[in-house]
């Protein structure tokens, strides 16, 4: 069993130049996202990864169309033609599960559609789903030239403090009508019982259809975010998230940046942990500089991570999931993103070579 290169795609990148473009990097696998998080957004550019100003990313429910039997089919009859198997796909659209998340009148009947949703990823034959429960979501990145030779990518430098309106949630609208207002505060156990909640219900709906829920980790890790609490911003915090379901159907989505920009902890033995315990359902390989509430992306062998020892650690304890650069710092040329990207998986793959 050895560990597979996978290649992440947005929503957007769902087609064969970019199918073709994975290939070409040495992928076998993918990460696909069905949520648009460029909807109808005028501060996010497609060519690079989301950023978003006080009015989130985008907004929520553009992919609607695409949570069904016939497109996932369609998408892995594709992907296949170019030697490719999806792997995941990552996050709910915020349309079909922000009372979920907020603890609304419509988690019931969401709940129920989320379990349709992993009910038909088993059926079509994709083995996990990727999720992040929150409420401010990824949010509080800037963007500059942060990387070696002034590359541009992303970073923090404060946290946001700004409450999140009423309409929005994971940093997208879901409400355009919601009127003024920010959303209820609360605090870190209430959260927690919100996300017991899911998992109670969602992980037996996995394991019938032999699908792995993976859980990402904060992103950035602080404890508070927009004024709401945040679950895993300490490496140690993922194992409270395992015990609340025991079973193989309830995993990591492993960010290693994000557990490398954690106050506490170590990368490392971090890695060993949850890898030892066969609980990584497949990682973001991407390493930065510094830690919350200040650091930087960077590229993938110029960051505060040893990554050649990252994989020796998944080696020994026998992962055989898969490995994508998720995103990493645009290249000055004429194709930014696919030169960073093109970088990365190189780096990744000569690094496999070498175990």
């Amino acid at each position: 069993m050895i560990m597979k290169l996978g290649f992440g795609l947005y929503s957007h990148m769902l087609d064969d130049e970019h199918f073709k473009f994975a290939k070409q990097c040495g992928a076998t696998h993918l990460v696909v996202h069905l949520v648009d998080y460029f909807a109808k957004s005028e501060s996010n550019q497609r060519d690079n990864q989301p950023i978003g100003n006080k009015q989130g990313w985008g907004i929520a429910g553009a992919s609607r169309e695409k949570w069904n039997i016939d497109y996932l089919s369609e998408l892995i009859k594709r992907t296949e033609s170019y030697g490719l198997k999806i792997e995941a796909i990552e996050n709910f659209d915020p349309i079909d599960w922000y009372d979920i998340l907020l603890d609304g009148p419509k988690k019931m009947e969401q709940i129920s559609h989320l379990k349709d949703i992993i009910r038909m990823i088993g059926e079509v034959g994709i083995p996990t789903f990727g999720y992040n429960f929150s409420l401010a979501g990824v949010s509080s990145r800037i963007e500059g030239e942060f990387a070696r030779g002034d590359a541009v990518s992303v970073g923090m430098s404060k946290v946001d403090e700004e409450p999140i309106k009423n309409g929005m949630v994971w940093n997208m609208v879901y409400d355009k009508n919601a009127g003024e207002g920010t959303i209820t505060e609360i605090d870190h156990e209430e959260l927690w019982k919100r996300l017991t909640f899911f998992l109670e219900e969602i992980i037996p709906v996995a394991e019938e259809a032999g699908v792995q829920m993976a859980a990402h980790p904060d992103d950035p890790p602080v404890p508070f975010l927009k004024k709401t609490p945040r679950l895993v911003y300490q490496p140690d915090m993922y194992q409270k998230l395992i015990n609340i379901q025991n079973s193989q159907s309830n995993k990591l989505e492993f960010c290693l940046g994000s557990i490398s920009e954690m106050t506490e902890g170590d990368i490392y033995e971090a890695t060993e942990k949850y890898s030892a315990q066969n609980k990584i359902a497949y990682i973001h390989f991407r390493n930065v500089q510094g830690k919350v509430p200040t650091y930087k992306e960077v590229f993938v062998d110029e960051g505060d991570i040893d990554m050649l020892k990252i994989l020796r650690i998944l080696k020994k304890n026998n992962f055989s999931g898969v490995l994508i650069p998720d995103h990493t710092p645009k290249m000055t040329c004429n194709a930014p993103w696919y030169a960073g990207m093109a970088y990365a998986m190189g780096y990744i793959k000569g690094l496999m070579a070498h175990l």
